[in-house]
C-alpha cells in the first residue's frame, strides 16, 4: 500500500500542475471535499475537480507550498501556504468577482483521509476573509491598510 502522505501530497502537486487526470486518479469516485471557509461540501470526484478548476480559473498560477505535514493512520494533515495571482473571474455564491490581478498569500490546513490508496475525504480550512481582503473584495484596500 502506498504511503498516506505520498497520496495526499500528490493531490496538492496535481492541483499545482493543474493535472486534472492525475487528480481524478487520486480521488475515490465517491470522495467528499469539505471546503470549510465557503461552507461547500462536494461529493464525487468529477464535482470536486470542477470546484478545483473554478479556483484554478480565478488563480491560474496558484500553488500550495507545504509548511508542515503529519500522518496518523489513514489521515494526512498539511499546513500549507496557497499563493497565486487573482487573474481570472472568481465565482462566488453571491456573484462573480472580476480579476484584481493582486497576489494572494494565504495559510491553510488540509486533512485528507485515504482509503484504498485514494483520497476519500478532504477537509480544507482557510481564511476566506484574508483572501477577499487581499483581492480587494472585502475590508480595507491595501492602500488604506498601510495609511498612517
Amino acid at each position: 500500500m502506498a504511503n498516506v502522505l505520498e497520496i495526499a501530497r500528490a493531490s496538492i502537486a496535481a492541483f499545482n500542475e493543474k493535472d486534472w487526470n492525475k487528480m481524478r486518479a487520486l480521488l475515490a469516485p465517491d470522495a467528499t471535499y469539505d471546503e470549510k471557509a465557503t461552507q461547500r461540501r462536494i461529493q464525487g470526484s468529477d464535482q470536486i475537480i470542477q470546484a478545483l478548476q473554478g479556483w484554478a480559473d480565478a488563480f491560474p498560477d496558484a500553488k500550495g507550498t507545504f509548511v508542515r505535514e503529519f500522518a496518523a493512520g489513514d489521515t494526512a494533515v498539511f499546513e500549507l501556504i496557497w499563493k497565486g495571482t487573482h487573474s481570472g473571474p472568481l465565482q462566488t455564491p453571491s456573484g462573480t468577482i472580476p480579476a484584481s490581478n493582486r497576489v494572494v498569500e494565504m495559510p491553510a490546513c488540509e486533512l485528507m483521509r485515504v482509503e484504498g490508496e485514494r483520497i476519500k475525504h478532504d477537509a480544507h480550512y482557510f481564511d476566506l476573509l484574508t483572501l477577499l481582503t487581499q483581492i480587494g473584495a472585502a475590508g480595507a484596500s491595501p492602500e488604506q491598510s498601510h495609511a498612517a
